[in-house]
C-alpha cells in the first residue's frame, strides 16, 4: 500500500512587517504610509502599480478597522507579508471580533449619495482573494492579497572615501 503525505506548509515568507496603530483617522493614514514605504524598501517604488494598489486596500481595510472596528483604548495591527513568487497579504486587525463583514452579496447595497459602504466593493474589485479570520481569541483579522509586479533592485549608495 502507497501512503503519501501532502504537505499543507505555507510557503515561506520573504518579507514580513508589522506594526500596532492607535485606531483613528492618523492612524490610518500612517498604515498606508508605512505599507507603501515598506513595499519600497522591498523593491516595489512608490510610484509602481503595486504599491499604489497595495496602498488602496491599506487605506480601505484600515478604514474599515477605524470605523467598524474600534474599540476605545485598543489599537489595530497592519501586518504585510510577501511570499513567493511574488504574492503580498495585507492583514488588518482589529479589537471588534463581534461584528463580521457583509455578505458578499450585499457589498453594492450602499446608496449612492452616502459618504461610505463601498470599500469592500474595491477591495473585492482589486484584490486576487480576500476573507476575514479570528487566529486571536479577541481579534477579527480582515486579509486580501496581490500578485506583485517584478521588484526593482536598486544600488545601493556607499558612502565615505572613494577608492582611488
Amino acid at each position: 500500500m502507497n501512503h503519501q503525505t501532502v504537505s499543507t506548509e505555507l510557503p515561506v515568507p520573504t518579507h514580513r512587517f508589522t506594526v500596532r496603530l492607535s485606531a483613528t483617522r492618523r492612524g490610518a493614514r500612517l498604515a498606508r504610509r508605512l505599507a507603501t514605504q515598506q513595499l519600497d524598501t522591498w523593491g516595489w517604488p512608490y510610484d509602481s502599480d503595486s504599491s499604489q494598489t497595495a496602498a488602496l486596500l491599506v487605506a480601505e481595510l484600515a478604514a474599515n478597522a477605524i470605523t467598524h472596528g474600534r474599540v476605545p483604548g485598543r489599537d489595530f495591527r497592519l501586518g504585510l507579508t510577501v511570499t513567493p513568487p511574488g504574492t503580498l497579504r495585507v492583514e488588518v486587525s482589529d479589537a471588534r471580533r463581534d461584528r463580521g463583514l457583509p455578505a458578499t452579496a450585499d457589498l453594492g447595497s450602499a446608496p449612492l449619495d452616502s459618504d461610505g459602504g463601498r470599500g469592500l466593493l474595491l477591495v473585492d474589485a482589486l484584490a486576487a482573494d480576500w476573507g476575514t479570520g479570528h487566529s486571536d481569541p479577541v481579534l477579527k483579522t480582515v486579509w486580501c492579497s496581490i500578485a506583485l509586479g517584478p521588484s526593482v533592485t536598486r544600488a545601493r549608495r556607499v558612502t565615505g572615501p572613494s577608492p582611488t
